[in-house]
């Protein structure tokens, strides 16, 4: 039997298709490919956007702004000595786009103008660190990433 050109155009076109429809199902079906949204209600989240942005604008004018490092011993969030610590209220959460199960959130308990989160609540990564903080009725929001190795 003799195959002309556009019947092997045609099967080389189905088996590609299989083969690319074969992926989508594995990833959709199999629970190893965990593909969540880094946002649980994105649209509602979304309609606060223009008060997210105003806060991080709020941040972003700060002459000092608080610093955020991560060591071997851990995560610590140190504010400038110009701001009051017990006036500042709020909280930090971590989150791993990769897999929200390891996400977590703490409260601002500063001691000596800075946070420490220890090591062992951390695993190794690319981590996001979203802190919501309000200092004499004003709110900020700073946004920033770190990787823990």
């Amino acid at each position: 039997m003799k195959i002309n050109w556009g019947t092997g155009i045609v099967i080389a076109f189905a088996l590609f298709m299989t083969f690319i429809l074969y992926f989508v199902f594995e990833v959709q079906s199999n629970s190893k490919y965990d593909n969540d949204l880094v946002v649980e209600e994105y649209y509602k989240h979304d309609t606060h956007f223009q008060e997210e942005m105003a806060r991080i604008q709020n941040a972003h004018d700060l002459q000092h702004k608080p610093v955020v490092k991560y060591n071997g011993e851990g995560l610590t969030v140190t504010f400038p000595a110009t701001f009051v610590s017990n006036k500042i209220t709020g909280n930090v959460l971590l989150y791993r786009p990769s897999n929200k199960k390891f996400d977590f959130d703490t409260k601002l308990a500063l001691t000596n103008s800075s946070l420490h989160i220890p090591q062992n609540k951390l695993i190794k990564g690319r981590w996001g660190v979203n802190m919501e903080w309000q200092y004499e009725g004003k709110k900020y929001l700073t946004k920033e990433v770190i990787y823990v190795n």
